[in-house]
């Protein structure tokens, strides 16, 4: 399966962006998907998550009650809702597909990742 984010771009602080995630290939509507992002100079990290069925989501708390993120599995594709945009959310993001139905968070269990799309948030 191969998955393309798109979405990112430059914003103000306070500002929201929305990020999309597609599939092709083959679809991953039985899958987990999870956003990760990785800043200059430091390592990727987790930023959310949601089950095959979008039954179950995870955040990490840096970003819990500013981000959603939802799927829609008819057009194949995730998206990550950001509000309340800090500078420190400025990074490539990424999206990935689990190995399995679940919204896991360890980068080890998604096999399959997409190329990023960078969000800047200006102070």
């Amino acid at each position: 399966v191969q998955l393309q984010a798109s979405g990112g771009g430059l914003v103000q602080a306070g500002g929201s962006q929305k990020l999309s995630c597609v599939a092709s290939g083959r679809t991953f509507s039985n899958n987990g998907v999870g956003w990760f992002r990785q800043a200059p100079g430091k390592e990727r990290e987790f930023v959310a998550a949601i089950a095959w069925n979008g039954g179950h989501k995870a955040y990490a708390d840096s970003v819990r009650g500013r981000f959603t993120i939802s799927r829609d599995n008819a057009r194949n594709t995730v998206y990550l809702q950001m509000n309340s945009l800090k500078p420190e959310d400025s990074a490539v993001y990424y999206c990935a597909s689990h190995r399995s139905a679940i919204a896991g968070s360890r980068p080890t269990d998604f096999p399959y990742w997409g190329r990023g799309t960078q969000v800047t948030v200006s102070s």
